[in-house]
């Protein structure tokens, strides 16, 4: 880790257990900043199976910022995207309430035994919802589901092992893909369908694969969604994922294909080692389309390829729009990145590993002055496997002022909060 002084790191949590929240995409703070949402486990990496419990709760950063506040517990979950927990509405507008994936015992579920739930952390008051989530939208009325079962198949890193019901995965079902659901009512509906997926601007790799959706976003709106539909023959080697960018409205009306990453795939030659792949090759791959985030309505940041080059890429959404690289030959790898909440100048991202030393950099880049400002570099152990790594995943606080990671530089899988503020300044600018 640095020891530039500038950003201070804290440690969140010191009792002896492992601390994190997973991805990116959605900030583990409350809309106040006081209270910090993670899970709890006993061990800094395990092979994952459908009965290991972690424990859901929060810290409060006003008080107590070493006591771990349970509120409730889950056995689905990943090491990459935990349970899919997420504050659900505006916490400084009523009781803060909170979402996450549960395993349940309704065989009749869309998808057995899975669903999410709600529960007040104060009151305590829970609420099952019928299936789990993905990502809920801003305005905290409707989530978006998948089957995680199909990822634990297509992409074991961000699904969950199945206990009960093994699936029978179609390729390219015509009744299965993207659902939307009601978190008041619980109803649900179909939005888009894989099948519906294959047939929209189709391309001849996808006759023989299987098909899934990942990297579901919605827009500060809560009137698009942004997702990469992927496929595959050979769901056992990442170098042979196809990608694309499409993003919709909720209803899955109004479809445009943003970026089409299909490519020539010699990894399918029947002498191909699928072992001979490294553990960060696939993140770094040249047709990789990875990572999108909605920058603002109507405009997405994403790391893949366009025009024959991969970068740092900012789309118009609507179809034909513009394509603009970011940080040309500043930001040159794949990373996790957001815009700050207060003032979108600043994009908060990360690398992977360094294959020599292992040491990955946060940083933050300035969209005003094509400036990457260092932040902290963290060592990630390479006995990790992929399903189990410790990524960054760097995440917003709500004032634009401080960021929090998940780590194992210190050993420990835990959450830290660094102070940016001495850089960004008061927040919004």
């Amino acid at each position: 880790m640095s020891e530039d002084q500038k950003f201070p790191c804290k440690r969140v949590g010191r009792n002896g257990k492992h601390h994190f929240f997973g991805y990116y995409n959605k900030s583990n703070w409350d809309s106040t900043g006081q209270y910090l949402l993670g899970q709890e486990v006993p061990w800094r990496d395990h092979y994952l199976t459908p009965d290991l419990v972690a424990d859901i709760g929060y810290f409060d950063m006003t008080k107590d910022d070493g006591v771990f506040h349970r509120v409730g517990h889950t056995t689905t979950w990943n090491w990459q995207m935990g349970s899919q927990l997420q504050w659900l509405g505006n916490a400084s507008h009523g009781a803060p309430r909170i979402i996450f994936n549960v395993r349940t015992n309704d065989s009749e579920a869309r998808y057995p035994y899975f669903a999410s739930q709600i529960i007040d952390v104060r009151s305590g008051e829970a609420r099952i919802l019928p299936m789990p989530v993905y990502v809920v939208a801003p305005n905290g009325i409707w989530a978006l589901s998948v089957d995680y079962r199909r990822l634990y198949v297509t992409h074991e890193t961000i699904g969950y092992p199945c206990d009960r019901v093994k699936p029978d995965l179609p390729l390219c079902p015509g009744d299965d893909g993207i659902w939307n659901m009601d978190l008041r009512t619980g109803a649900t509906k179909l939005a888009v369908s894989y099948a519906q997926l294959a047939a929209f601007h189709p391309v001849d790799s996808m006759k023989k694969a299987i098909h899934w959706v990942s990297h579901i976003e919605v827009n500060p709106s809560s009137n698009r969604v942004l997702f990469l539909h992927r496929w595959t023959e050979r769901v056992k080697d990442e170098t042979c994922f196809l990608h694309r960018l499409i993003t919709m409205a909720p209803d899955g009306s109004d479809m445009r294909l943003l970026e089409c990453s299909d490519h020539p795939l010699p990894q399918l030659a029947a002498d191909f080692d699928p072992a001979s792949v490294g553990t960060f090759d696939y993140e770094k791959s040249e047709w990789q389309i990875s990572h999108p985030l909605w920058r603002q309505d109507g405009e997405i940041i994403v790391w893949g390829p366009h025009a024959g080059k991969i970068h740092y890429h900012l789309y118009q959404d609507r179809d034909g729009g513009r394509v603009d690289v970011v940080g040309d030959g500043v930001l040159t790898e794949n990373g996790h990145m957001t815009f700050s909440p207060v003032n979108p100048r600043w994009l908060l991202s990360d690398t992977y590993p360094d294959s020599t030393t292992n040491e990955r950099i946060l940083f933050l880049f300035d969209m005003e002055t094509g400036k990457r400002h260092d932040l902290g570099s963290f060592y990630a152990d390479p006995k990790l496997s992929k399903e189990n790594r410790c990524d960054l995943h760097p995440r917003w606080a709500p004032d634009g002022k401080s960021v929090c990671i998940d780590s194992v530089h210190e050993h420990d899988r835990d959450m830290y909060v660094i102070d940016v503020s001495s850089l960004v300044g008061g927040g919004a600018q």
